[in-house]
């Protein structure tokens, strides 16, 4: 006999969100799905400092210093440590209306607007707010069914709606916005110290080594553990590598430097919110390059309001082969012949006199008369 059993399944939330991203270590790690880009950044990364701490580190600091090599470790782990919060964090994204809510606004909407006629294009769906003695437009986002916060918007790649968004960036493989901005600008700042660094010392590495025993025979010099490939070849390799990084990296961390002290992101100032035909003053800057550096740098930092680890029970039911299960101290009816289990004996309950049938209906007091049948013996 099949038994349905009903058990209860845990299901994360990060398994139910919505959106386009990837999730790993039960949730506490989340990305986007594009992540081809930032391997490739771990590998230039990697890949350079690899070859920097090999062979020019082991020079540099018996002929220079020891504090070089300890310097450039610093700096690396930094940059890994701020590259890895950024990418492996929710950049602010805002969750979306449940269906009871979208309702709830569709219907303050049309209460507002009033009945669109057939054909007419309706009005947009704004909102404005007041911040600092000037008004803002809230947007409402057809995809989360939300009226976006100041600042948010929606990123095309990921599929969210981000809290003060700057960008998508596919160098770390997630959103900039509000809870990462920091990790990020700090990522950028010491990438840009670390590939100075590296290039400083990788030149002046051939240059000791050309004072010493001469530009040619540096050139044709190899290392033990290469002896096919010169030792400056690498060192060249580096210096390309750190060349055509050191114009991108530091020239983006000078963009958000300045972005930085206007207290602006890096969508507002593409869009031109606060600049251009506008003429809107920034209604974020507190008119101090100090203070706006504190907020966005050295600001408190929101929680996250995902709850991607939070649990949803789903009931799933199961078939199971087996006897029906019986309570503790239920026996089971004896067998019994002729008889259907399924319906159990009546006992007989003695019969009235109005209840007995004409025939054996008797008087008071009256001798019941035998049948006639009575004592006859069938042959």
């Amino acid at each position: 006999m099949s038994v349905m059993v009903a058990r209860k399944k845990v299901v994360r939330k990060w398994e139910k969100l919505p959106g386009r991203n990837t999730f790993c270590c039960d949730g506490r790690i989340m990305m986007a799905r594009q992540k081809g880009i930032f391997y490739l950044t771990l590998f230039l990364i990697l890949g350079t400092c690899a070859l920097f701490f090999a062979f020019e580190c082991r020079y540099l600091a018996v002929q220079l210093s020891p504090a070089i090599p300890v310097f450039a470790a610093v700096l690396f782990l930094f940059a890994m440590a701020t590259l890895l919060r950024t990418s492996f964090s929710d950049p602010g994204v805002i969750p979306r209306a449940l269906p009871d809510e979208a309702a709830f606004i569709e219907m303050e909407i049309e209460a507002t607007n009033g009945t669109v006629p057939q054909g007419q294009r309706p009005p947009p769906r704004i909102k404005n707010f007041q911040i600092n003695n000037q008004i803002v437009k809230l947007k409402y986002c057809y995809t989360c069914k939300i009226f976006r916060p100041p600042r948010a918007s929606h990123c095309s790649i990921c599929d969210n709606c981000v809290e003060r968004f700057d960008h998508h960036c596919p160098w770390v493989g997630n959103c900039v916005g509000k809870r990462n901005y920091r990790y990020f600008y700090l990522f950028i700042l010491s990438l840009s110290l670390l590939t100075i660094y590296i290039f400083t010392f990788n030149i002046v590495y051939v240059a000791l080594k050309s004072l010493k025993i001469g530009f040619l025979n540096t050139l044709k010099e190899t290392p033990g553990t290469y002896p096919s490939m010169s030792l400056t070849v690498l060192t060249v390799l580096e210096v390309l590598i750190c060349f055509f990084t050191l114009w991108s990296v530091v020239g983006l961390t000078g963009f958000h430097t300045f972005l930085v002290a206007l207290n602006q992101t890096t969508n507002e100032d593409i869009k031109g919110s606060w600049t251009g035909k506008n003429r809107v003053q920034n209604p974020y800057s507190h008119g101090n390059i100090v203070k706006n550096c504190c907020e966005v740098l050295c600001g408190p930092l929101p929680p996250s309001v995902l709850d991607r680890r939070g649990i949803l029970q789903q009931e799933e039911s199961t078939a199971q082969e087996g006897p029906c299960p019986r309570g503790p101290g239920t026996q089971e009816p004896p067998a019994t012949q002729g008889r259907s289990v399924l319906s159990p004996q009546v006992p007989a309950l003695p019969l009235s006199d109005a209840e007995v049938p004409e025939e054996k209906q008797r008087t008071p007091g009256e001798v019941p008369v035998p049948s006639p049948d009575a004592g006859r013996v069938e042959h």
